[in-house]
């Protein structure tokens, strides 16, 4: 049973506001669980089924009809912190046996914060502090479920803390908000950007990209791709001036000689 999911608004500046709820933005990627008649379906925010990637999201601590909202994240076994690439990598993987080894080894987590269908009963038009209460009822955190914590009230001192211990961000909920399929901003998200300078090491030929890397023991290492933020201005003058830059070529990319800086945000 799919449910179209309420998105975010984003907002620049945390803020104060005794009407909102707290939560933590979660590096993972967010999913509607379903449970209907013991058959449980994992659907991705586009309505793509991805249940058979994480065969261990099948053993819920739960029997009933139900509908949940969250984030399914994926933890690094070393430093037990959430681990992008890891659920990514999860995410990706469809051989059978390549996800039943990555199940043990890297086992995934649904982190919940929100209930939306229970026993039969819509729980949408809810306000969300009900909907809360219902769902601390219904969920018993375990290895693979568990709640999302919330604060009340204090959303500054609560993003500086996310700040210094560099995680991604914060989401902002209006307690009284009801669940609604659109960008709402009754929901907001207040991103933890962090800035960089990197040389511009080439440029995909299929689209948009630029090659940003860093220098590291006298090395160019690649560290990701830049496509958004570049104004066409900006665009024209990198190609007049990269065409000068080239030092060779493959089927995908082009690559250039690092004299070409740029400071970037980014956000994982």
């Amino acid at each position: 049973m799919f449910i179209n999911p309420m998105l975010l608004q984003t907002r620049k500046k945390a803020f104060n506001d005794s009407d909102f709820i707290y939560e933590m933005k979660l590096d993972g990627f967010r999913g509607i669980f379903s449970l209907i008649n013991e058959t449980p379906t994992l659907y991705t925010r586009h309505n793509n089924i991805v249940t058979d990637r994480f065969p261990e999201l099948w053993n819920v601590p739960f029997k009933e009809d139900i509908v949940l909202d969250g984030e399914v994240v994926c933890f690094n076994p070393l430093t037990k912190q959430i681990d992008f690439e890891g659920v990514m990598e999860r995410f990706l993987t469809k051989n059978k046996q390549k996800i039943t080894q990555r199940a043990i080894a890297q086992p995934a987590n649904f982190v919940v914060f929100d209930i939306l269908f229970y026993k039969g009963e819509e729980l949408r038009k809810l306000p969300l502090i009900e909907r809360k209460v219902i769902l601390d009822e219904v969920i018993k955190d375990n290895q693979t479920f568990s709640k999302i914590r919330f604060i009340e009230g204090d959303g500054v001192s609560y993003f500086e803390a996310i700040k210094k211990a560099n995680l991604e961000g914060m989401v902002a909920k209006y307690k009284n908000s009801v669940y609604q399929p659109i960008r709402s901003n009754q929901w907001l998200k207040i991103i933890n950007w962090q800035y960089t300078d990197v040389f511009i090491t080439g440029y995909k030929k299929d689209q948009t990209g630029w090659l940003a890397s860093i220098e590291e023991d006298h090395r160019m290492k690649p560290v990701g791709v830049i496509e958004y933020g570049v104004s066409p201005d900006e665009r024209k003058a990198f190609y007049q001036v990269s065409k000068s830059l080239i030092t060779h070529e493959d089927q995908q990319r082009v690559y250039l000689d690092p004299a070409i800086r740029a400071k970037v945000k980014f956000r994982n």
